[in-house]
């Protein structure tokens, strides 16, 4: 089974910018889309409705956030949000249940300039691993998407110049940390130790030519599905967007 997340900075812009080849191509059994910027009323495409049923959680401001599911196995349930209202007008995170697994995308909300959302963030982290573990007293849980922050030095090229960015700040590493430590596994790290693969580029001062990026988009799964991890992938040559396709296949 192929699962492929991508953050795609506004799906009918990448649309227009080899999605469908990108589709053809890679045949994932679920796409999680983030940051699609519309609802389903805005972006309708046969193309894709003919492989895949889909499914959305836009935001309520229009043109901003937003999730989507592509799935070709259709899931047993599927819910939209954490189930807090203060929380789920964004449209961050959809769940779908499978018959042996959760899978749930997630776009993490970024702390902004000058780290004025931080403080919201760090609230977020801990509701959704909260949500998390408790999906998984049921059944294990996969969680992809982009989740804004670069774990380690080894996730993002000059990491002393962006200590006290957004992304990269002490709190924010904390709490994807805190996934680890209850048992959460990154997949990309059970396959590559090594630095120097990201997943988001700036558009400025060509970051993406020369690789200087960050590691922000995850796989990452509960320790019961260890054995079925067959690869965890980043797809860096894939373009239409700042951030890459990234996934795994499951045995």
């Amino acid at each position: 089974m192929k699962l492929i997340s991508w953050n795609v900075n506004g799906l009918r812009s990448v649309v227009r910018k080899g999605f469908h080849d990108f589709l053809a191509r890679e045949q994932p059994d679920v796409l999680c889309l983030q940051e699609i910027k519309c609802s389903s009323a805005d972006c309708s495409e046969p193309l894709w409705e003919a492989d895949y049923e889909t499914h959305w959680n836009p935001a309520e401001k229009k043109g901003y956030s937003g999730t989507a599911l592509f799935t070709k196995p259709r899931p047993l349930a599927l819910a939209c949000g954490l189930g807090l209202a203060e929380h789920d007008n964004e449209g961050r995170v959809i769940t779908a249940e499978y018959a042996d697994f959760f899978l749930i995308t997630v776009y993490t909300p970024n702390s902004k300039d000058g780290l004025v959302r931080l403080p919201y963030r760090q609230q977020w982290d801990a509701l959704f691993l909260e949500y998390a573990k408790r999906l998984e007293q049921r059944k294990p849980v996969i969680i992809c998407g982009d989740l804004n922050v670069a774990h380690t030095e080894l996730d993002i090229a000059h990491p002393a110049r962006h200590r006290f960015t957004a992304g990269f700040t002490d709190e924010e590493r904390a709490g994807f940390g805190r996934l680890l430590e209850v048992g959460f596994i990154d997949t990309f790290r059970e396959f590559e130790k090594g630095g120097g693969h990201y997943t988001w580029w700036s558009n400025f001062a060509g970051a993406r030519a020369r690789n200087l990026g960050w590691r922000i988009d995850y796989f990452v799964i509960s320790p019961a599905l260890r054995p079925r991890l067959k690869s965890a992938f980043i797809l860096p040559a894939v373009m239409g967007s700042d951030h890459c396709p990234v996934g795994i296949e499951l045995a």
